[in-house]
């Protein structure tokens, strides 16, 4: 029997409304239509909190993320009663990092000071572009004055350790264009900066009805001319969509990466435990209805399983290979209880293709493998035993 280490563990929870759904999000989320039951959803919460806590034994949380969905649509008093039951019912490292994405179209003025009273210490902020027509194109809510404002007020709230979230590849835009809100958020000062491609994804209105796109040599002048002026402002980069100033990496994107352990609260949540005393990784989604949600909060995670060890390679790779770092073998080992033979033939298969490189007992994408990191996924899939002819 395979004994696991316990990897770090964080705490999700999920907030699904939002004002407007935008056409490229496939996230787990809802337009709000009528008054938001801010006491029903947080009792859900909590009791979801307390059906979960038993399975970590007492194991301390390292980080808490409050994501959506739009979580600022719901008051610093609900973040707090939120907060607090995490408190009450698990044990939470000292100074750990709390974040609570925002929409900058869901701000009130003074609303981030209570947030930060509320216990949030970090603030990611969907600014996605500063060009009024691209806003437009994506169907958000805010406007760039707006974002402008909400980044003064993260400032004077003495929340300076705030991401930026930023896209990039979108219709009608250029190199230039992209360029352009760059050089936008950094006049902001933010701490952390996450620059994503747009992509169409299934199920989306964009995917129904695709906008015209920037083609790839476009998108990769994109990616060149964007990267120059993050390091002249020292932003690093750490991960294949983020950048940070020195020490303002995101925990918990991190632990996530790592292929870390965290507790999935709130409606379509999901959580990854290990059970190390069996050798096994588990996971667990959360009804992803709000209403279905909020029905059966109370048993805590609604499906759970057991992810079987072929499976294990292809679920870590697909978090390790998005970092600068990679990953050494060891921690491939002590996270999923597998040794080298698991990986040993698809490494050697990309390292030879020059999509992968070994740097002393660590391994990583190269340039070309980020660029094409899902062809380098596949590698990793468990792979189709052939039917008998």
């Amino acid at each position: 029997m395979t004994v696991l280490e316990n990897p770090p563990l964080t705490l999700y929870a999920h907030f699904p409304w939002c004002v407007r759904k935008c056409p490229y999000c496939d996230f787990n989320s809802y337009t709000l239509r009528g008054e938001l039951d801010e006491d029903a959803y947080v009792a859900a919460l909590r009791a979801d909190l307390a059906a979960q806590a038993a399975e970590v034994n007492g194991r301390e949380v390292a980080s808490i993320f409050l994501g959506g969905g739009t979580p600022s649509l719901f008051s610093p008093r609900a973040i707090e009663a939120v907060l607090i039951a995490a408190r009450e019912r698990l044990r939470l490292a000292a100074g750990l990092e709390i974040t609570l994405e925002a929409n900058p179209g869901t701000i009130e003025r003074g609303r981030f000071a209570e947030y930060r009273a509320a216990g949030v210490t970090r603030v990611s902020l969907g600014a996605q572009s500063f060009d009024a027509d691209r806003l437009a194109h994506l169907g958000r809510i805010h406007s760039p004055h707006e974002t402008r404002r909400a980044a003064e007020e993260l400032h004077a709230a003495g929340l300076e350790n705030f991401n930026l979230d930023l896209m990039y590849g979108l219709p009608g835009q250029d190199a230039a264009g992209a360029a352009r809100d760059i050089e936008a958020a950094l006049a902001l000062a933010p701490a952390h900066l996450s620059h994503y491609q747009l992509t169409l994804e299934p199920g989306t209105q964009f995917a129904g009805r695709p906008p015209d796109l920037p083609e790839e040599e476009q998108i990769e002048r994109m990616l060149a001319v964007c990267r120059e002026p993050l390091a002249e402002a020292g932003f690093e980069q750490y991960e294949v969509s983020a950048y940070a100033r020195p020490g303002r990496q995101c925990r918990h994107n991190l632990n996530y990466w790592r292929f870390g352990d965290y507790l999935g609260v709130g409606a379509g949540a999901h959580g990854k435990l290990t059970r190390g005393q069996d050798g096994q990784v588990l996971r667990s989604a959360q009804m992803r209805e709000p209403r279905r949600y909020l029905a059966c909060a109370r048993q805590g995670a609604a499906d759970r399983r057991a992810v079987p060890a072929e499976q294990l390679p292809f679920e870590f790779m697909l978090n390790a290979l998005r970092l600068c770092e990679g990953f050494e073998l060891s921690l491939f080992s002590r996270r999923t209880g597998l040794g080298w033979d698991a990986v040993a033939r698809p490494l050697e298969r990309l390292m030879a293709r020059e999509l992968i490189v070994r740097d002393g007992g660590r391994y990583r994408a190269s340039p070309l493998g980020w660029r094409f990191l899902n062809d380098v996924l596949l590698e990793f899939l468990p792979e189709t035993p052939k039917s008998a002819a």
